[in-house]
């Protein structure tokens, strides 16, 4: 389930993105009234435990802290739907002001036979837009942790505005022409750094990407597109929260949820009181089952009633269709297809696809190369193991049977289930253990801030705030959002950045502007019991990988020397290696000193006996090869339906026919007729993985590779892993999107990626090796 609903828009990647085509994954809060307008739900309580930000807000026409620049940090909690449109506006005539004021100096500079030079281009390009990214990602966050009716609202009305902007500034032709004239005069060119080349070559991209070869009324199409796809974006996503939201199961007796988990009880039944059922308890009931990831997949393994696990299965298929809650996202996706096609033929390329990969590591035909090559790999393999399941089961099993009886039969097999790990793996003892990690690696250390001490807010009572040190000094910051808010959290985990190392964007008196970034994911809360005590956080270990994950991305967003904003980080880094060092990171949930220091169990503080880690490990692979062929499944079905011999219309195929056929080579049993993943597909209809998804196994080979290095030095060489961890910070967590992903690896590993490693740590290296 991880990867399926796994990151969502990350904000560098897709403002980037936004301005390249115009950058890296489910309830009900009153919103609090305030004397001077309406507040975001549920603020209230964060700004009591928050430091304020410079003074306190008395009115928008007095201060508006959507506007205030004086920190890194944006004043979450003193910000209310009325500030968003006055700022977001102001910042767009400001920017277009800007735009336009340095426009006329290029085009004097050109004119004049003069070559623009590079600050005056790369620096000024990441100012103007800084003008609006800042407060607009600031926006962006709050819509999708902390949603309501009234900033939807507001986002969607200026959603268009912001758009148009960023097309207007990806097609200046005088910025193009000034980064062609940089790039073709040996003069200027020369003298420029590798990673201001590297700013330069991407920027040209960006603008022919972004339509800058397009005149009259295709140009005016194009511009038209770019605004109904980020509409169409954000409809695919309120549908989904909507669909999520609105579906409701009330159980009342405790044969309807036998098999469950004392754990899932107490979430259900504090769902229950939240709806209505004030004197709900875990052990009397009643039960409240939501679609929320935690509920759903509780369900999925653990209820023994089939009708039960039937139910919710379909429902959460149905999410968003003609056959759910919610609006239909079916017409929404055969839009946003219809509209992709017509973009790639504005641009002189064949399909969608052609364009997603124009900016990525691999080519159309490399990319199907791999899937096919996994996928040939991993068929069998995954055959067998569902007809073992069947025959663990002793019947031909359902849809809705398989991840119960795959829990009882790696309960049986391992001899250890998923709810005795969690005892052992609170929220807080998982944090120590992944911070431990990161500092025996990558020689940095993390410390965790109240929000008072950085001068800073936050928008939720249970979210974090850490500093980053490197050599005993701030390198960067990070927030971690951690649990399910039903109705106004997206679900999924992601990670965002709310601003990047940048010397450009470098605050007065200061030579570097730290990176900062989010970490949001959506496990289950502390629970107040009927009693009045509290169950913290305890994680499932998929809950673990995913904590590790998005810290992956967070490193790499947060520990890079590049001081170049448009390359720092996650920027300029190519979609199909994005994941490399997310993925890398969760091999180390499974070391055996990180899970030793972290696994101790919340009541007792004992910690995890050795013999329950050695299982963790070995279930590892556990139906290794059926996740591989569904995450294959989406992958192949995301291509097909860019691909140029597919245009939904009007009586010809429709998106249900291609995902059809795909699962007839991706699937070891075929669908239910109703299947509606797709409307819940946001990562390639409401994210940046249109014509991409393929990246999660592409970057998987490069980190499966890099963690290989690892081992191939002795997990138990201390020495040897604390130098090879420094070259791994200093290459992939360092050098961003300033080099090719391609050099950066090699540059790392000595060589080529090999998919040999992904294979062996799948159990499949038995069979013919393969090569990117």
């Amino acid at each position: 389930m991880r990867s399926v609903v796994r990151h969502e828009v990350k904000r560098l990647a897709a403002m980037r993105a936004l301005r390249r085509s115009a950058a890296l994954a489910p309830k009900l809060h009153a919103g609090s009234q305030h004397s001077h307008g309406t507040w975001l739900p549920g603020f209230a309580a964060a700004s009591v435990a928050a430091a304020s930000v410079g003074s306190t807000v008395a009115s928008c026409s007095e201060e508006n802290p959507l506007l205030d620049r004086s920190s890194l940090f944006p004043r979450y909690a003193d910000i209310r739907v009325e500030h968003i449109s006055p700022a977001v506006k102001s910042s767009l005539a400001e920017a277009e002001k800007q735009l336009a004021a340095q426009e006329t100096q290029l085009e004097a500079k050109l004119q004049s036979g003069i070559t623009p030079t590079y600050s005056e281009l790369a620096d000024s390009l990441e100012r103007i837009g800084d003008i609006v990214s800042r407060p607009w990602s600031a926006v962006g966050h709050l819509k999708s942790v902390k949603d309501s009716d009234a900033l939807r609202e507001a986002h969607q009305q200026l959603q268009p505005l912001v758009v148009a902007f960023y097309t207007r500034l990806s097609q200046s032709e005088a910025f193009y022409k000034g980064w062609s004239a940089l790039r073709a005069s040996p003069d200027t060119w020369i003298p420029l750094s590798n990673q201001q080349q590297r700013v330069a070559d991407l920027e040209l991209l960006d603008a022919e990407l972004s339509g800058i070869g397009l005149e009259g009324d295709k140009k005016t199409r194009f511009n038209e597109i770019q605004k109904t796809l980020a509409q169409l974006s954000t409809d695919f996503s309120n549908n989904v929260l909507d669909a999520t939201k609105a579906f409701k199961h009330r159980l009342q007796h405790e044969h309807e949820v036998d098999g469950l988990p004392a754990s899932a009880l107490a979430m259900m039944a504090a769902n229950a009181r939240k709806h209505g059922d004030a004197g709900a308890t875990a052990e009397k009931g009643p039960w409240v089952v939501t679609l929320d990831a935690p509920c759903y997949l509780a369900v999925m393994k653990y209820a023994s009633s089939p009708a039960l696990r039937e139910c919710i299965y379909r429902a959460y298929l149905s999410r968003a269709s003609e056959h759910g809650g919610g609006g239909d996202n079916t017409p929404v996706i055969n839009e946003i297809l219809q509209l992709r096609a017509e973009k790639a033929a504005l641009l002189g390329y064949a399909s969608y696809a052609e364009v997603s990969l124009a900016k990525k590591m691999a080519t159309l035909r490399s990319a199907h190369g791999l899937m096919e090559d996994l996928r040939l790999k991993c068929y069998d393999a995954a055959v067998a193991e569902h007809k073992d399941l069947e025959k663990f089961a002793g019947k031909q099993l359902e849809l809705w049977d398989t991840a119960y009886y795959a829990e009882r039969m790696k309960t049986e097999q391992f001899s250890y289930d998923e709810e005795t790990v969690r005892q052992y793996l609170s929220l807080d003892n998982v944090l120590a253990g992944l911070f431990g990690v990161i500092s025996r690696l990558f020689d940095v250390s993390i410390v965790e801030k109240s929000a008072q001490q950085l001068g800073a807010q936050v928008w939720d009572e249970h979210v974090k705030m850490f500093e980053v040190q490197r050599d005993g000094q701030a390198c960067a910051y990070f927030y971690i959002d951690p649990y399910t808010r039903p109705g106004e959290k997206k679900g999924g985990a992601w990670m965002r950045g709310e601003c990047n190392r940048s010397k450009a964007l470098a605050p007065d008196g200061q030579e570097i502007q730290l990176p900062v970034a989010h970490m949001v994911t959506n496990q289950s809360a502390p629970v107040t019991n009927s009693d009045g005590t509290v169950t913290p956080s305890l994680m499932l270990f998929s809950e673990v990988e995913t904590m590790f994950h998005e810290c992956g991305h967070a490193l790499q967003h947060m520990l890079t020397q590049v001081d170049e904003g448009h390359v720092a980080g996650i920027s300029g880094v190519e979609w199909d290696a994005v994941e490399q060092p997310s993925q890398f990171m969760e091999y180390w949930a499974y070391d055996i000193p990180t899970l030793k220091g972290m696994a101790r169990h919340w009541q007792t503080g004992e910690s995890m006996p050795e013999e329950l880690i050695n299982k963790i490990r070995a279930a590892k692979t556990f139906r290794a090869a059926s996740f591989m062929l569904r995450q294959l499944k989406f992958s192949l079905t995301d291509l097909a339906l860019h691909d140029e011999s597919f245009v939904p219309k009007q009586g010809g195929k429709t998106i249900w026919d291609v995902d059809a056929e795909i699962g007839l080579k991706t699937s070891v049993r075929p669908s239910l007729p109703n299947d509606r993943f797709l409307c819940g597909f946001s990562h390639i209809f409401a994210g940046g993985y249109a014509a991409g998804y393929y990246s999660y196994k592409w970057a998987e080979v490069l980190s499966a590779d890099g963690f290989a290095a690892f081992e191939e030095v002795g997990l138990d060489n201390e020495a040897a892993v604390k130098q090879l961890g420094r070259s791994y910070r200093d290459t992939v967590l360092s050098l961003g999107g300033s080099r090719p992903a391609a050099d950066v690896f090699e540059h790392f590993r000595g060589r080529a990626p090999s998919a040999d490693a992904l294979l062996r740590h799948n159990d499949l290296l038995t069979l013919v090796q393969s090569k990117l």
